[in-house]
């Protein structure tokens, strides 16, 4: 009878860790995702306005943070006005970045 109790805990805890396994996992492929969407807008907005190597790495930081925010807002409805408020926030801290040169050549990418 010990045994069949302890073989039960044994799977009972085998299955509570697969799902803690599993929702790592989907962590994780959100976050590739995330990356790879930040990679490829910097890569073609550099492309676009050509800015040097800092500069793409605050630019990849900043969209990183956009798309972390557009995922946090998928998963909750929120305003117009928050959704707003994010894109504001790309704006700015991407004209805090480039040279007002470069800043109206991203205009004209979006």
């Amino acid at each position: 009878m010990k045994k069949v109790i302890t073989l039960c805990l044994f799977v009972f805890a085998l299955f509570l860790g697969t799902q803690t396994t599993v929702a790592q996992n989907s962590k994780i492929e959100i976050n590739k995702e995330i990356n790879a969407k930040a990679a490829t807008k910097t890569e073609a907005l550099r492309k676009h306005i050509k800015f040097d190597k800092e500069q793409r790495n605050e630019i990849y930081s900043a969209l990183k943070a956009y798309e972390q925010s557009k995922v946090r807002i998928s998963n909750n409805p929120v305003s117009e006005d928050e959704k707003a408020k994010i894109e504001k926030q790309l704006n700015d801290k991407i004209k805090k970045i480039l040279s007002e040169e470069q800043f109206e050549r991203y205009l004209t990418f979006e």
